[in-house]
């Protein structure tokens, strides 16, 4: 009976594998590579400024005093968000890399230590609270926030999120909520360290191997790519970037069929 599974496992790897292309390599350095986005503007961190380089030219934002940026969420390209662990501090920017708003969560109602902080759209940001453990979702407009989540079990190692869906990795869980704070999926975490996402689409990273996960996957399949160093990778409109610290790789990525 175990005979059909491993069969419709390895036909899937298969599938995979000739659903990867290499299509360009670039040399590039950085601190950290962020992501292109739709208009083709490459973001990245260097001695902790943030860059936006593209056909309109090239910006730069950085506020020393706000320390390390800790993450930028690049989905929507006329509001970036930058999160600055450190300090507790969100700063949003705008396509030229000038501030909008800043949201200092020790300031907020109701003192709120967070941990990771992206984009929820319609003035919202999913945000970790790491006084609960709980996910949550923040309108910085109205200072409102819901809890998503109910209290994690482990450490938080990575969040990816779009407007519509979060994923939360724990040291034991990769687990998927919604807008409405419903739990829609969850499966063991199996050693992955990041993860990266494209709609209802996941990829997670394991000592330099990746893992396709899809919204009805069973079990996460691995992708063979070959790249000895993945420092930072991006997923977006099918195209999977990853930096190994000396090119930007370009892959065309098409879904398998589960």
């Amino acid at each position: 009976m175990k005979i059909v599974p491993l069969i419709f496992l390895m036909l899937a790897q298969s599938l995979l594998g000739q659903a990867v292309k290499l299509i360009e390599s670039t040399p590039f350095k950085a601190d950290t590579f962020i992501g292109v986005d739709g208009y083709k503007n490459l973001y990245f961190v260097k001695t902790n400024v943030f860059h936006k380089q593209g056909a309109e030219g090239s910006f730069m934002f950085n506020d020393y005093q706000l320390g390390q940026i800790s993450s930028v969420d690049i989905i929507n390209p006329l509001k970036i968000v930058l999160f600055y662990e450190d300090v507790n501090t969100v700063v949003l920017v705008d396509n030229k890399l000038s501030e909008i708003e800043r949201i200092n969560f020790n300031n907020v109602p109701d003192l709120i230590n967070v941990s990771t902080a992206t984009n929820a759209g319609n003035n919202k940001l999913w945000i970790f609270n790491v006084d609960t453990n709980q996910l949550e979702l923040y309108d910085y407009r109205s200072q409102r926030r819901t809890t998503v989540s109910q209290p994690f079990v482990g450490k938080l190692l990575s969040q990816a999120s779009n407007f519509n869906y979060c994923f939360m990795l724990t040291e034991r869980k990769l687990r998927t909520f919604n807008v409405y704070g419903s739990l829609l999926s969850e499966l063991a975490a199996e050693g992955f360290e990041k993860i990266v996402q494209q709609n209802e689409n996941v990829l997670a990273l394991k000592r330099n191997e990746l893992f396709y996960i899809s919204e009805n996957s069973i079990k996460p399949i691995k992708i063979p790519i070959s790249e000895n160093t993945i420092k930072d990778l991006q997923l977006t409109q099918d195209l999977l970037y990853i930096y190994d610290g000396i090119n930007i790789l370009i892959y065309k990525l098409t879904q398998p069929k589960q």
